[in-house]
C-alpha cells in the first residue's frame, strides 16, 4: 500500500485550461480545453492522491478487512471474477468528457478513506461495485450492468450510484412519500419516520392535507386546533436535526389541497418577511391542484374550501382520498361541511407571487395523475421533486404509535437514460432498457426500509421504480434539431413512447421471474384498459410525424413498436403480469447529469457554458454536452431565452408515456409577470402535463449560474 498526498492547489492549470474553455480565438471555440482540463486533473491531482496496492487482491483485502467495502457482497463472486469483471470495465477506456464530470465524480462519488485524504476508488471501481449489486453472484449480469454503465447510456440516481457495496453507506432509495392522517399518533410517527428516513440520506414528502385546520374542533371542543403550521415547524426543525453527518441538512416537502382551508397560510410561511411564528425556510411546499379550482379560476368565481375534518365525518374517509372535482358540488351544497370562500384568481396570484419570490410552491395535478392512474388508490401527493406520482394508502397507530393497521407508502428507485447515447444504442435498444429496468426492480427488492414500515410494505408489495431520461437538449444540439421545434417534439414524443413499451416489456419478463406485484389484478393494466391508447387507436396514430426524426430512428436502427406489438404486449402483461406496479418518471437529474457531463432532465441548458461555484475551487466552467463550433447555435438558447412554451411542449409530449410524472421547471425572464406564469400554469395543465416542479426566475443577468438540483439528490 503506497500513497502519496499533494495539495489541491499545487498545480492549477487545469483550472486555467477550463477558465480558457468558455473563450473565443481566431473564430474557433475552445471548448475542446475542458477536456484536456479534466485529463491534467486526473494526472496532477488524482493520481498522486490515490492509495496505490501492490495488486488488485491486495486490494479487495484491504477494502473489505478496513470495513470499506461490503465482505458479504464482496463474498459472492471469486477474486478472480472480480478481476475479469474490473479489466472489462477498464477496457472500455473511460476518460471524463468534461472537467465538471471528473470534479463531480471524486468530489460526491468516489470511496475515499475515513480520514478524506486519499481516494479509493476510480470511476470503473465505482460501476463494478455498482454492477457487483445488481448482479447478486451472476457474472454475466454483472457485467451486462458494466457494459450500460461505462457506455454512459444508463445512470443510477445518486443514492444508488453512491451507495451500493459500501459497508459505511445510506440507503439506496431517492425519496419518500408519507401520508399523515388527521390524529396526533400520525403526526408523531411521521415526524420520527421522517427523521429515521432523513438520517439514512434520503428526502421525504408528507401529505398535510388531512389535517383538520386551525379553529376546528378536537373532541367536539370548538376552536381548538392549531392547524398545520406547528406540524410543518415540527418536521423542519426534524430535517434540520438530521443532518446527515453534518453533509447537509435534511430535505424534506410538504403536500396540501388547494381547497383545504389553510391554503393561503401554507402559502404565506414562505414569503420573504412573514412573521416567524409562521415563517418556513427550508421545508419545501407543494399544492395537490383539482381540475375544478381551473374551472373556478376560468369563470372568476369564488372557491370553496372545506374542513377536512367535517369532510372526513360525512365521506367516512379522509379528505385527501376524495375527488375534488366530482364532489364540489355536493360538499358546497352540504350543510355538515364547513366551508369558506376565497377568490379562485387571487389564489393564482397569489401562487404566481411565491414563484417570483421563492420557486415554490411545486404543483401536482390532482384530476390528470389520477385520471391515468392504472391502480384502485388515489394518488395524493408527490415527492420532494415532484416526478413521482403513485397512492398511499392510510395507516392506523395505536397509542404508543405501533400500527394497527399498516398501509402503503411510497419510495422511489430511480435512474436515468442518457438519451443521445441511448438512441445510439440502436439494434440494443430493446436490451438497454431490460437492463435497466432489471437494475431498478433489483434496487427495490434489495432495500432495507425497516425503519419505515410502511414504506417497507409499499415497496415490497410494489417494488415502483422510476426510469427517466436526461440530456435531451444535448441530443438535440447534437443531431442540429432546435429544442424549440416541431421535430424535437416529434422525437421526443416517439422516444418515450418506444421506451414505455420496452419498459413494459422488460416488466413483464421480470414478472415471470419473481410473480407480479401485489395488486395487479385490481389495475387497468389486468384488464389491459391502460394499454387502450395504443391498442385501439389508429395504425398510424404513433408515428414518426417528421422527416429528420425518422430519418434518426432509421439510422440508429431503433425499432418503433407498431400497434400489433403492444396488443401482443398487452395478451403477454394479462397472462402473466408485471413485477413493478409503476416504470417510469423523470427526475431532475442534476447531480448526475453533472457526473456524465450532459444536459439535465428534458430542460434546456441554461447557458451554453454555464458557470458553477464548487467550493474551495471557485467558479468552474460547464460547456454543454459535446458542445462545438458545428452545432454552438443549438445551445444559443438557454432555458430563459426559450421561456417556458417549449419546455411544456416537450414535457408533455413526453408525459403521454410516461405512467408516473416528469419534474417540469420552468424558466422566466425578469419582464415576466404574473399573468406569464399563470399563463404557464394553464398551458401546462391543458397540455396534459402532470406536475410543476421549480419556477426559476432570472431577476438579472449573472455570470454564476443557480445550482438546479434535486434537494434530495444532492450529496
Amino acid at each position: 500500500m503506497k500513497t502519496k498526498n499533494n495539495s489541491l492547489f499545487e498545480n492549477d492549470e487545469y483550472i486555467t485550461l477550463n477558465a480558457k474553455s468558455k473563450l473565443f480565438s481566431n473564430n474557433q471555440a475552445n471548448y475542446h480545453l475542458d477536456r484536456q482540463a479534466a485529463i491534467l486533473y486526473k494526472e496532477k491531482h488524482i493520481k498522486p492522491n490515490t492509495m496505490q496496492f501492490d495488486s488488485f487482491e491486495k486490494r479487495i483485502e484491504f477494502l473489505v478487512a478496513n470495513q470499506y467495502y461490503d465482505q458479504e457482497l464482496i463474498a459472492k463472486y471469486s477474486i478472480q471474477d472480480l478481476a475479469k469483471l474490473t479489466a472489462y470495465a477498464l477496457s472500455f477506456n473511460h476518460q471524463f468528457p468534461s472537467f465538471m464530470g471528473i470534479l463531480k465524480f471524486y468530489n460526491a462519488y468516489a470511496l475515499k478513506t475515513f480520514d478524506n485524504k486519499y481516494f479509493l476508488e476510480d470511476y470503473e471501481d465505482r460501476v463494478v461495485m455498482n454492477a457487483l449489486f445488481v448482479g447478486d453472484g451472476d457474472v454475466e449480469i454483472a457485467k451486462k450492468i458494466i457494459k450500460e454503465l461505462m457506455l454512459g447510456r444508463y445512470q443510477p440516481a445518486t443514492p444508488t450510484f453512491l451507495n451500493v457495496g459500501k459497508k459505511q453507506r445510506g440507503e439506496y432509495t431517492s425519496c419518500y412519500l408519507l401520508r399523515i392522517e388527521d390524529n396526533m399518533e400520525s403526526i408523531g410517527r411521521a415526524i420520527s419516520t421522517s427523521l429515521q428516513l432523513s438520517k439514512r440520506g434520503g428526502g421525504v414528502a408528507l401529505c398535510l392535507t388531512n389535517l383538520r385546520e386551525f379553529g376546528a374542533p378536537i373532541k367536539n371542543i370548538h376552536n381548538q386546533a392549531t392547524g398545520i403550521v406547528p406540524v410543518m415547524k415540527l418536521l423542519e426543525d426534524s430535517f434540520s436535526y438530521a443532518n446527515q453527518l453534518g453533509q447537509r441538512q435534511g430535505a424534506g416537502a410538504v403536500y396540501l389541497s388547494a381547497h383545504h382551508p389553510e391554503i393561503l397560510t401554507f402559502l404565506d410561511t414562505k414569503r420573504e418577511n412573514a412573521d416567524e411564528k409562521i415563517r418556513i425556510k427550508s421545508l419545501s411546499l407543494g399544492i395537490v391542484m383539482p381540475d375544478i379550482t381551473f374551472e373556478l379560476a376560468k369563470q372568476n368565481d369564488e372557491m370553496a374550501l372545506f374542513s377536512p375534518y367535517d369532510v372526513e365525518k360525512i365521506y367516512q374517509k379522509p379528505f385527501s382520498d376524495i375527488s375534488i372535482t366530482q364532489e364540489y358540488d355536493k360538499m358546497v351544497n352540504n350543510p355538515l361541511i364547513r366551508k369558506t370562500y376565497i377568490n379562485a384568481r387571487k389564489l393564482f396570484q397569489m401562487i404566481a407571487e411565491l414563484h417570483f419570490e421563492s420557486g415554490y410552491p411545486y404543483l401536482l395535478f390532482d384530476d390528470t395523475v389520477n385520471n391515468r392512474n392504472a391502480h384502485p388508490n388515489r394518488i395524493v401527493m408527490s415527492n420532494l421533486c415532484s416526478e413521482i406520482a403513485q397512492p398511499n394508502t392510510i395507516s392506523i397507530l395505536n397509542d404508543d404509535l405501533s400500527y394497527a393497521q399498516i398501509g402503503e407508502d411510497v419510495c422511489c428507485n430511480l435512474g436515468s437514460l442518457n438519451v443521445d447515447k441511448a438512441i445510439k444504442a440502436g439494434a440494443d435498444f430493446e436490451e438497454m432498457i431490460y437492463n435497466a429496468v432489471y437494475a431498478l426492480d433489483h434496487v427495490s427488492r434489495k432495500t432495507s426500509l425497516k425503519s419505515a414500515p410502511s414504506i417497507e410494505k409499499g415497496n415490497q408489495n410494489n417494488h415502483a421504480v422510476g426510469l427517466g431520461a436526461m440530456n435531451l437538449h444535448g441530443f438535440l444540439a447534437t443531431h442540429k434539431i432546435n429544442y424549440h421545434s416541431p421535430e424535437a417534439i416529434d422525437f421526443t414524443n416517439m422516444f418515450f413512447y418506444t421506451v414505455a413499451y420496452y419498459a413494459f416489456k422488460a416488466s413483464n419478463k421480470l414478472a415471470k421471474i419473481h410473480g407480479s406485484f401485489k395488486d395487479f389484478h385490481k389495475t387497468k393494466f389486468a384488464d389491459g384498459t391502460y394499454f387502450d391508447k395504443y391498442t385501439l387507436c389508429s395504425q398510424d396514430k404513433w408515428r414518426c410525424e417528421t422527416k429528420k426524426i425518422q430519418e434518426v430512428f432509421a439510422k440508429y436502427n431503433v425499432v418503433i413498436p407498431t400497434k400489433q406489438d403492444w396488443i401482443n404486449l398487452v395478451q403477454n402483461i394479462q397472462q402473466h403480469g408485471l413485477a413493478n406496479s409503476h416504470l417510469l418518471a423523470v427526475a431532475p437529474t442534476g447531480s448526475i447529469s453533472y457526473l456524465a457531463s450532459c444536459t439535465p432532465s428534458l430542460q434546456p441548458v441554461v447557458s451554453s457554458v454555464e458557470v458553477r461555484k464548487e467550493g474551495k475551487m471557485g467558479r468552474v466552467y460547464v460547456p454543454a454536452y459535446n458542445i462545438d463550433f458545428d452545432n454552438m447555435s443549438y445551445y444559443a438558447l438557454g432555458a430563459y431565452e426559450l421561456g417556458p412554451d417549449p419546455i411544456i411542449d416537450i414535457a408533455a409530449a413526453a408525459q403521454q408515456h410516461v405512467d408516473q410524472a416528469i419534474s417540469l421547471t420552468l424558466f422566466m425572464n425578469d419582464t415576466a409577470t404574473t399573468r406569464d406564469l399563470n399563463k404557464a400554469y394553464i398551458r401546462a395543465f391543458n397540455k396534459g402535463c402532470a406536475s410543476i416542479y421549480y419556477v426559476r426566475v432570472r431577476q438579472e443577468i449573472l455570470e454564476d449560474s443557480e445550482n438546479y438540483e434535486c434537494d434530495s439528490c444532492v450529496i
